[in-house]
């Protein structure tokens, strides 16, 4: 169970915190209290999340715009910020750009995420570092059994290889230079988390499903749908955040063994196919799809599903949202928005409702 109370007041740096997922969980971290410090490249364009919430934010947090490349400004960040937890969500995370990209998302994904273990080598009291990857780190076998935290690490495409190694090296880091050794340091706990799909309002980023069908309904042209008997394991945004933040606070506590590696996903129930993301979707915005073929179409895998059962048992988490509410939620959102709804009033409607789901 997550305790709202121990954000209050705790210094969080947080990365990519104007992309998709970190504008929600900058907006989340903040609703609590958090003293937050945000490391990233500049927004995308508009439409973007992190843009049409930052009017209602934009005094209320530490702003940095740069590179993981920058080691000066991540180190100086560290030394001044000196945070209690950091969340590092901060990459290159689409799979399509890693083949056009493969060098740039190997750079930002692993080694981006060593020199901000090396940077917080700085710190100087107990500081929990969590740090995101993705459900695409295991050697995916297209079969539908749950992948577990225990099994083999891989990467056919240059996105899933670099998270993968991310997860190899950050083990290997903590193990080389967490510790009591004077070529340690005594104060910082790690731990890797591995999440499955997430969908919600706000996500504006070419080439994935939910966003590209918004942006089609709204022009009232059909979806266009590339891989329709794909499944993925769909959740809300919200529901891998709050494993984030649990577990942050229990390793913060010391009740975990450093360096673990957690996955967050859906019900089983959730793990749905392409085809019947859209068909309920369209449920709440009438519309219509098609299917189309690409030539040169890189790999993608087309099954893959995680089980949970270790953030269960370890740390008291599980999914809140299933999939009929989470896919609600999410094109309500779209809708509102499109229709005048302020994006900072509307996720807080969303985020409300969650917190209180998940004390019920």
């Amino acid at each position: 169970m997550l305790d709202l109370s121990f954000w209050k007041g705790k210094r969080v740096l947080l990365t990519g915190h104007t992309g998709f997922k970190g504008s929600w969980l900058l907006l989340w971290l903040l609703e609590l209290g958090s003293e937050v410090a945000g490391y990233s490249l500049p927004a995308a364009p508009a439409p973007n999340l992190f843009r049409q919430l930052y009017g209602s934010l934009g005094n209320r947090f530490v702003h940095l715009e740069a590179d993981l490349a920058d080691r000066i400004a991540l180190t100086e960040l560290a030394n001044r910020f000196q945070p209690d937890v950091v969340l590092h969500l901060a990459a290159q995370p689409l799979v399509r750009i890693s083949y056009e990209d493969p060098l740039g998302t190997w750079k930002t994904n692993l080694l981006g995420s060593l020199h901000l273990l090396e940077a917080l080598k700085s710190i100087t009291h107990p500081c929990a570092v969590v740090m995101v990857t993705t459900d695409k780190v295991y050697s995916n076998k297209e079969w539908v059994y749950g992948y577990r935290e225990t099994d083999q690490l891989g990467g056919h495409d240059p996105y899933s290889a670099s998270k993968a190694a991310t997860e190899i090296a950050v083990a290997s880091w903590q193990s080389s230079f967490c510790g009591e050794a004077p070529h340690q340091t005594p104060h910082l706990q790690v731990a890797t988390a591995r999440a499955g799909n997430v969908i919600g309002g706000g996500d504006w980023a070419l080439d994935r499903i939910v966003p590209d069908a918004m942006r089609s309904l709204q022009l009232k042209q059909s979806i266009a749908v590339r891989s329709p008997k794909s499944t993925r394991p769909w959740q809300h945004v919200l529901e891998p955040l709050g494993g984030y933040l649990l577990l942050a606070e229990r390793l913060f506590t010391a009740s975990l063994h450093p360096c673990e590696a957690f996955n967050f996903g859906p019900f089983v129930s959730s793990n749905r196919t392409v085809s019947e993301l859209v068909t309920t979707m369209l449920a709440h915005w009438p519309g219509e799809w098609h299917t189309v073929q690409q030539a040169n179409a890189v790999h993608e895998a087309s099954l893959l599903n995680l089980h949970t059962d270790k953030a269960y048992t370890q740390l008291g988490w599980a999914p809140c949202w299933g999939f009929q509410e989470t896919v609600e939620r999410t094109v309500n959102w779209y809708r509102d928005v499109a229709s005048g709804s302020d994006p900072y009033q509307r996720s807080l409607l969303d985020l409300q409702a969650y917190q209180s789901d998940i004390r019920s």
